[in-house]
């Protein structure tokens, strides 16, 4: 299975130095772009930037009901995480575990 990501130019370069070939960058509509991959049968993962996700919240929640494949990461852009932004993937492993994960500041 290979990653792809939905994301600014700048995480694109980081991205791409990671190893990630199949980079999007939105100019408008992320949606499209990720119904784009979901058609893809060879596409497991999709890291998609913190504010791209926030800008499509809604779709996105959709799309996870939707698919199980590709599973879609929100990860931070060059200015770091975002206040008051949930991770899902922390809060799934919250709820079927029952421990925070997260780290914090002491």
């Amino acid at each position: 299975m290979k990653l792809a990501a939905i994301c600014d130019n700048d995480t694109a370069v980081g991205l791409r130095l990671a190893g990630i070939h199949d980079i999007y960058i939105p100019e408008e509509n992320p949606v499209k772009m990720l119904d784009k991959i979901s058609e893809r049968n060879d596409v497991g993962v999709v890291f998609i930037t913190e504010k791209i996700a926030e800008r499509i919240s809604k779709d996105l929640k959709e799309f996870r009901l939707r698919y199980d494949i590709p599973i879609v990461l929100e990860i931070p852009d060059k200015s770091g995480r975002l206040e008051d932004h949930i991770d899902f993937v922390s809060l799934l492993v919250k709820r079927a575990v029952g421990i925070d994960i997260s780290k914090k500041e002491r």
